[in-house]
């Protein structure tokens, strides 16, 4: 019975292996032979940055990279990878955090953990009164600092290893290392991939700034591998194909260009085995880096203007009462096409501990901070009054002291007597400015009695100087611009104040574009930062083909009549090359024939020392708006000088730099000499006395 018994079950398991081998032995061949496609995206170096004459600004760096892609292990199997992986590379901990440490301490000591939980609880558990997430919840909360002491240094390693492999998503490559791998541990992990399963070394990137931080907050910042791509902006990207992880533009330039800078990915399909090993790895795609972008800027002159700045700067701290002074700006525009070929900005910053200042970068502060800028905006005063109808070219007023009843008295720095529109810009009339206004409002002047003003004169001012980008966006090739502050209230007194640049602010990049529209005749210009896109080249050192050029962009054309800019023009013309101009001393004497107007503002500080003030205390504004040669411009400017001193009377910073400036621009293009801006062509009184103008508005 027995030895039939056996014969039986032999015979069934000889039947069945039959069965499997002859009946279904191909279906199961084929399941042991299966194998899956899966297509992994590379990302792939950003595009570079080049000024106008094709000198590198960003470029990149080649770096190691050891990367890693899920590909559905458990989480037992990649903490085995890690384990393999820390033996190979060095890997800072300095990232894990607390709670990382809890979970892996849970991964290494399970029993112990389970001990944290009681009874009483386990039977809440089993009672569904607690779930299993509250039960993990207990022990972590349970371990103690003492228990986290025992993860040893080569534990912590392994966890930062880790957490950076839970810190990808499927089928997409997670930076593991790519920050001083060394040549040895790259070769090492190479060398082990067969073991190291969804391990990969590759070649990665990262961002070089040729001249350190010259323009670097114009530039922006890109995220890195471990923030990807910001939340707010994650269904964005993924609707345009990028992965969770990608590093992308997270401010200004960077961030404007993004889908140019970007490049297309590379893909790799990847075969593997049932069990996920990878059996071979085949190149889909190459793919290619992002586009270049050539920038309008010239970089020679960038530098050369933050170095005038700089001196200028520590030169008019050396004069009394500049304890608040503590930044400059500088735009230089192509007024014809809106090109930016300078972005300048510097301020002393107090380092916390030193208590000793230092100079940084602020180019981003012409579009993001404003001021009172006086008197520069009295071309557009003009040109308003023209388009009202209340004055015409050849206009006069009388100059003496106005007085509105209840207000304190309003002059220009001395009074000029009878004047017309050409001659009140080249001294810098006030008066004729709030005849001007008070025409436009309607109002009729008595002094020392009260003006009755229409409500919309306000706005038909403000209406009128946004023909030129003073108060609105310049529309910039960058992000957060700003427009400035409008001043509240809708006093008679204030639209004096209005008229003459003392009650609303406006950026130095506002100033910029209105000296340009100014300057070309009346269109305003959109000025941009970027000239060409340009195809990537393997060759680093040239530029590739064109792909676009960015042409200029009118955003309005100024309605204006035969006479009238040309008025303006000559008063600017005279402001620095009539003996009796405000500017004539520092620049009668250009070979480049400019043309501008200075500005002196009253205003109260705002800078990062109010908090020591009970009040805000009063500061004078320098600012200078020019463009040259007069008769053909191809260069417009704007120089701001906030908080440049308190009293009566201070430093001439804005003309200094402005001069300096102007001179650097017309050295470089033309490889001549500098002229020697410091020697006046003329000593006499009236010069004298235009230096002052401004301050004793």
């Amino acid at each position: 019975m027995l030895f039939f018994i056996v014969f039986v079950l032999f015979s069934v398991l000889i039947l069945r292996l039959g069965i499997v081998q002859i009946v279904y032995g191909e279906d199961y061949k084929r399941e042991i032979e299966r194998t899956e496609d899966i297509t992994v995206n590379n990302p792939v170096p950003r595009g570079k940055m080049f000024d106008r004459k094709g000198k590198t600004i960003v470029d990149n760096v080649p770096q190691y990279a050891i990367t890693y892609t899920y590909q559905g292990a458990s989480q037992s199997e990649m903490l085995e990878v890690a384990e393999r992986l820390a033996k190979l590379i060095e890997v800072k901990p300095d990232r894990v955090q607390v709670r990382e440490k809890k979970d892996y301490w849970i991964i290494k000591n399970p029993e112990r953990a389970d001990e944290k939980i009681t009874e009483e609880e386990r039977m809440q558990f089993k009672a569904k009164k607690l779930d299993s997430d509250d039960i993990y919840n207990l022990k972590l909360k349970r371990i103690s600092e003492n228990e986290l002491e025992e993860l040893s240094a080569q534990d912590l390693e392994i966890l930062a290893i880790f957490r950076e492999f839970n810190s990808g998503y499927a089928l997409t490559p997670q930076i593991v290392k790519n920050k001083d791998v060394t040549a040895e541990e790259f070769a090492k992990v190479s060398e082990n991939l067969q073991f190291l399963p969804g391990v990969d070394t590759t070649t990665d990137w990262e961002r070089l700034y040729a001249y350190g931080n010259t323009l670097k907050t114009v530039l922006g910042k890109v995220t890195d591998s471990s923030e990807g791509i910001p939340k707010e902006q994650l269904d964005y990207y993924l609707a345009r194909d990028y992965n969770r992880n990608d590093r992308v533009g997270k401010s200004y330039i960077e961030m404007q260009y993004e889908e140019v800078l970007h490049g297309q990915k590379a893909k790799v399909k990847k075969i593997t085995d049932k069990a996920g090993n990878v059996l071979s790895t085949e190149v889909v795609s190459e793919g290619q880096r992002g586009k270049d972008l050539v920038l309008t800027v010239d970089m020679d002159l960038q530098l050369e203007v933050e170095k005038i700045i700089e001196e200028e700067l520590l030169a008019a701290k050396k004069e009394p009462g500049t304890a608040l002074l503590d930044r400059a700006f500088v735009v230089l525009m192509d007024p014809n096409t809106g090109e930016v070929l300078t972005m300048a900005g510097k301020w002393l910053v107090k380092d916390k501990e030193t208590g000793k200042s230092e100079m940084q970068d602020f180019a981003l502060g012409n579009i993001t901070s404003s001021y009172n800028v006086g008197s520069a905006v009295k071309g557009a005063t003009i040109l308003t009054g023209y388009q009202s109808g209340v004055i015409q070219p050849g206009s006069y007023f009388y100059d003496a002291p106005i007085k509105i009843k209840g207000t304190p008295e309003k002059a220009s720095w001395k009074n000029f007597g009878n004047l017309n529109d050409i001659r009140a810009l080249r001294v810098s009339s006030n008066v004729y400015m709030f005849r001007t206004a008070i025409s436009i409002g309607g109002g009729r002047y008595e002094y020392n009695q009260p003006i009755r003003l229409n409500s919309q004169a306000f706005n038909t001012i403000r209406q009128s100087f946004n023909q030129f980008g003073l108060g609105t966006r310049t529309g910039i090739d960058l992000p957060n611009e700003q427009i400035g502050y409008k001043g509240p209230l809708a006093k008679p007194g204030f639209l004096l104040d209005l008229v003459i640049g003392q009650y609303d602010t406006y950026t130095p990049m506002q100033l910029a574009q209105y000296v340009s529209t100014i300057a070309n005749g009346g269109y305003r210009i959109q000025p941009r930062m970027v000239k060409e896109i340009r195809a990537p080249l393997m060759d680093n050192d040239k530029l590739g083909p064109v792909i676009e050029e960015i042409q200029p962009t009118i955003l309005n054309r100024i309605n204006l009549e035969d006479g009238w800019i040309e008025n303006v023009h000559e008063g600017f013309r005279q402001v620095m090359q009539h003996p009796e101009g405000t500017a004539y001393r520092k620049f009668g004497n250009a070979p480049y024939l400019p043309a501008g107007k200075t500005g002196t503002a009253q205003a109260f500080y705002d800078g990062p020392e109010r908090k020591n003030y009970e009040f805000p205390p009063e500061v004078m504004n320098l600012s200078l708006v020019a463009y040259a040669p007069y008769n053909n411009p191809e260069v417009a400017m704007a120089v701001v000088v906030p908080w440049a001193y308190q009293g009566d009377s201070g430093h001439t910073a804005n003309y200094e730099i402005g001069r300096r400036v102007l001179d650097a621009y017309f050295h470089l293009k033309n490889k001549q000499p500098d002229s020697t801006s410091n020697q006046p062509t003329e000593n006499n009184d009236e010069s004298q006395e235009s230096l002052q103008e401004e301050s004793q508005n």
